[in-house]
């Protein structure tokens, strides 16, 4: 008995949509690329439920004949290629013709359409890829692609979607990767009735401080090359922004958005020794390559290629790179004015330079205790705002053994005990039971998030007023999530207040914030807000204080007093989880007698 049966059309679209469009920005993607391989100069997004209820794609492009209107649904009906050949020769963004064919698989589709020359278009009604009516409208040159209820006949696919910001973000994310590379056209994107981005066509960098903030006219630098086989052109950051998230890389190869791990790995190469440890830079950077030496067509969503060059491409891109960081590095030194505290006159004539001398104390040892020292209890240090440990065990880690030994039975630590700061990030100081090596990065920002974290009420009294108020740029969905962190941020001793769609006003921080790393910190914020790196914590209020306790912490390299170094030791003993900071990383190593005699 034969059981291989061949699928029906219906089930076997829905099985290829499955491939295409996996949520609402695959759909958001398709659609626009079709608008751009139209023609069009305006391409009009409008967007219900982030995507589930609509998406609606507008464009003055070259419109469709009534044949072609009904016809674009079928699948692997396309007008980009008609033999093999032409998959080596691709230059538009779509060439397969699944996409609508798919969309239209898994949604209720309604297409008005009409050329330029006609008086008529024609509106197509699509559902579950069965044509409804096709009937003559009256409508404006170009086309209109209305996609609802997306998912409606595949429940358990729609159950996948997530909540409509996490939809909406993956959208946004999709709109900003199109519009950055194709800043010729003019965009719009709404969503529930709000204009969110109305991009105007202009320069590549117009286009990056549209989509994020002015602020990056500053913060980039151009790169660009011309070699027989590639061309460059694009901005990359500058090594004082990079960051600790990979948000800001855009490649784009032949107008289209590509991820590609071994070009990407070449702009990061130039930046060697320039960053801080994992650090990354920001690119928006494009490569125009010879379409018979590249292969897009080895993946569903076009975003994966191939190409016959990649060592010298990776070569190329990487010296196009860290020669346009070199020009900006020395373009940034030369100055032609002579410093004045260069401008040294010739010596007066007989004088004769002194021998400098230098005088120190042989017999001092800053991990010998004075008389004058005093015991402090580990449970609680005095004069420190940290939270009282009364009651509950401090642990510390063993050198040896990895493993936690409780403070209650090791020996007090000296109260005024001489600290030594060792490479610039790690506090040396005393215990009875031997040494205390301390990562004073790590151990401040344990303080400052529990103090944040435990002191909600930390409002005026713990503010500094800003003498100028500092205005802070986000994005037009960064803004958002900042507009929804910002209540939060003011029991903080923020004090902020929205200034039009995309800007906000700190008029006063807590005490003993650094004004001039505002904007770096925020972004910092939302970027761990966003990412994976704080689904550790149990709410949204210990995300923001690991955050702000890790930005406005003591930086690895930074050189402490005496005094500071001092008061870092007994805030940090007076903590409750004294031994590892608020992302579960070691603070305090002990270094045993028996360890220092050997």
């Amino acid at each position: 008995m034969d059981i291989i049966n061949i699928l029906p059309d219906s089930v076997a679209n829905q099985i290829a949509a499955g491939e295409v469009v996996d949520r609402p920005a695959s759909a958001v993607k398709e659609l626009l690329e079709n608008a751009m391989d139209a023609g069009a100069t305006q391409i009009d997004l409008v967007l219900k439920d982030a995507g589930r209820t609509l998406i609606q794609v507008v464009d003055n492009g070259c419109g469709m004949s009534d044949g072609d209107a009904r016809l674009c649904f079928e699948r692997h009906a396309t007008s980009k290629i008609h033999q093999a050949d032409d998959l080596f020769a691709i230059r538009t963004m779509g060439f397969r013709g699944e996409a609508l064919a798919s969309i239209a698989a898994i949604a209720q589709v309604e297409l008005r359409s009409r050329l330029h020359d006609s008086e008529l278009g024609t509106a197509v009604v699509v559902e579950g890829s069965r044509i409804v009516s096709q009937q003559p409208a009256a409508c404006p040159p170009g086309t209109s692609m209305a996609v609802k209820n997306l998912f409606y006949n595949v429940p358990a696919r729609r159950n996948f979607l997530k909540k409509d910001s996490v939809e909406l973000s993956h959208i946004e994310e999709v709109f900003r990767r199109i519009t950055l590379i194709h800043h010729d056209l003019g965009f719009s994107l709404t969503h529930n009735g709000r204009l969110t981005y109305d991009l105007k066509a202009g320069s590549m960098l117009q286009r990056i401080c549209q989509l994020f903030a002015d602020s990056y006219k500053e913060r980039l630098f151009s790169v660009e090359e011309s070699t027989d086989i590639l061309r460059i052109k694009g901005f990359v950051g500058k090594p004082e922004y990079a960051r600790k998230s990979r948000g800001e890389q855009y490649l784009f190869v032949n107008g289209r958005y590509i991820k590609h791990p071994a070009l990407s790995t070449a702009i990061e190469r130039a930046y060697d020794g320039m960053l801080p440890d994992r650090a990354v830079p920001s690119y928006f950077v494009s490569l125009q390559v010879d379409p018979s030496r590249i292969d897009i067509n080895i993946h569903p969503n076009k975003t994966e290629v191939r190409f016959v060059d990649e060592h010298a491409l990776f070569a190329i891109l990487r010296s196009a790179v860290k020669k346009a960081l070199g020009q900006f590095t020395i373009g940034a030194e030369l100055s032609f004015d002579t410093p004045p505290e260069f401008n040294i006159g010739p010596a007066p004539k007989g004088y004769i330079p002194q021998e400098p001398k230098i005088s120190y104390d042989p017999s001092y040892n800053p991990f010998r205790a004075t008389p004058a020292q005093t015991k402090l209890d580990l449970r609680g240090a005095s004069g420190s705002e940290g939270p009282s440990s009364s009651g509950s065990t401090k642990r510390l880690f063993d050198a040896d053994t990895d493993t936690p030994d409780t403070l209650d039975t090791l020996p007090p630590v000296e109260t005024k005990a001489q600290c030594l700061q060792l490479q610039g990030r790690y506090i040396v100081t005393g215990l009875a039971s031997g040494l205390a090596v301390i990562d004073q990065h790590r151990a401040h920002e344990r303080i400052l998030f529990d103090r944040l974290n435990t002191s909600a009420d930390l409002r005026p009294s713990a503010s500094q007023t800003l003498l100028f108020p500092v205005n802070c740029q986000f994005s037009p969905a960064d803004a958002d999530l900042f507009a929804e962190l910002t209540p939060d941020l003011r029991n903080y001793g923020f004090a902020i207040e929205p200034l039009g769609q995309c800007t906000f006003v700190v008029s006063a921080t807590p005490a003993d914030f650094k004004e001039g790393e505002l904007q770096t910190c925020f972004d910092q914020m939302i970027a761990d807000y966003k990412g994976a790196t704080m689904q550790r914590f149990n709410n949204r209020s210990q995300s923001l204080c690991a955050s702000l306790a890790r930005q406005m912490a003591v930086k690895p390299g930074q050189p402490l007093s005496q005094e500071e170094m001092q008061q870092l030791v007994a805030d940090l003993f007076a903590c409750p989880m004294a031994e590892t900071s608020p992302s579960g990383k070691r603070i305090i190593t002990i270094v045993k007698p028996e360890e220092i005699l050997r």
